[in-house]
């Protein structure tokens, strides 16, 4: 039996048989509406994995497996949401109620069968609703967890009440974006923080993020605007604007499925991009007087037409190792109304000062980058910040 359908937010009076069971699930764990939010009283003992599912069944069996044979000892519930599938996504689900129900664990299953999918966003939220554990275990359904991932992000969230926790991942089909798979893994406690404004995205990956309840509700819900809502970037950046941390654990926890479906496809590169740049305007260049873009290149060019007047006004110069491109001695912003036209020198970066917007893709020139910031004795995160 599901628990319920929905078009909004929980079942209208009457959609369906089992409507007032519904309600008295959410009464009895303690919701309440509050100006259209659900929130949730959290139990203290419980530990919610968190589902949202549109067209999962070639994988759900495999993704629910992974969750009934983790070796947690407490309590656990599986919150899974089914956002107008067309496949049979349901039924695989409910096929697992027995065993999971025999393994302990309670499920809380629901969705909607409305014309068109709600998003993303919409189906995390419905699926945090609705489920009652003090902490929150997000998974999609195409990856696969470890065993050992409840009870070890578990136990470091404990000691970090207001942070996001992630963990290193496997990618398959082996190979697929692997510089983002390494960047993932490999990024130093300190990197978690600074580098958050790259073309990446979150530096934990959405797929392994473990939270309390209670700071999920500060700093959410996630953005309910659909298909091509970048909802995780957003959500990561609310819980960094309020001081919460990023903490990863180093062991693989999760087999990160990529594929053409993924709903990350759906996201423009182009509003990545102006969310990362109205970040890093608000929290980094805000606090600086003038600052130097490292890469006189197109991707530089591109970073200085996307600032606010009041910060293309801060920018010194362009810093490069093309000699072609410091040989013209000058970047001229035709684009602009201002008259004369703004002027930006271009220098060798070894005559340029920080601070450094840094626009070099990362791990893409063969540690050469790497060793030129390295030569100038600059600190990531003071001195510099990398933003492509």
């Amino acid at each position: 039996m599901w628990l319920g359908e929905t078009e909004g937010t929980w079942p209208r009076s009457g959609t369906r048989a089992d409507d007032h069971s519904a309600r008295a699930a959410v009464s009895a764990r303690g919701r309440t509406l509050e100006g259209g939010n659900i929130q949730v009283v959290g139990h203290p003992d419980k530990r919610s994995v968190i589902i949202p599912v549109y067209n999962g069944a070639e994988w759900l069996d495999e993704c629910l497996q992974a969750v009934l044979e983790q070796d947690f000892l407490g309590t656990m519930e599986l919150s899974v949401y089914d956002d107008a599938s067309v496949d049979n996504s349901r039924a695989v689900v409910e096929g697992w109620r027995e065993r999971m129900e025999k393994r302990g664990l309670s499920m809380v299953i629901s969705g909607h069968s409305s014309p068109k999918p709600r998003g993303v966003g919409f189906a995390k939220n419905q699926a945090v609703c609705q489920s009652s554990g003090r902490y929150l275990c997000f998974q999609d359904a195409d990856d696969v967890m470890m065993p050992q991932r409840v009870r070890l992000q578990y136990e470091i969230a404990v000691h970090n009440p207001t942070a996001i926790v992630g963990c290193q991942v496997r990618r398959v089909p082996e190979g697929s974006t692997e510089r983002y798979t390494r960047w993932i893994n490999s990024l130093s406690p300190e990197k978690l923080l600074t580098q958050v404004y790259t073309s990446h995205g979150p530096t934990v990956v959405m797929p392994t993020w473990f939270c309390s309840r209670d700071w999920f509700h500060k700093v959410g819900p996630f953005d309910e605007g659909g298909k091509g809502v970048a909802e995780d970037l957003l959500l990561f950046y609310s819980s960094l604007r309020l001081g919460g941390g990023v903490v990863r654990v180093d062991e693989c926890l999760l087999v990160y499925r990529y594929h053409k479906l993924a709903a990350t496809h759906s996201v423009l590169e182009e509003t990545i991009w102006n969310l990362r740049v109205d970040f890093l305007q608000e929290r980094v260049l805000s606090q600086w007087d003038s600052f130097t873009i490292w890469n006189a290149g197109k991707q530089g060019r591109k970073f200085y037409r996307s600032l606010s007047p009041t910060n293309q006004k801060k920018v010194k110069a362009f810093c490069d190792v093309d000699e072609n491109k410091i040989k013209k001695g000058f970047y001229t912003y035709e684009e602009s109304k201002e008259q004369p036209k703004p002027k930006i020198p271009v220098l060798h970066f070894t005559d340029s000062s920080p601070p450094f917007i840094v626009c070099v893709k990362l791990d893409m020139t063969g540690g050469v980058l790497e060793g030129n910031l390295q030569s100038l004795q600059l600190r990531e995160g003071v001195d510099y910040y990398h933003f492509s």
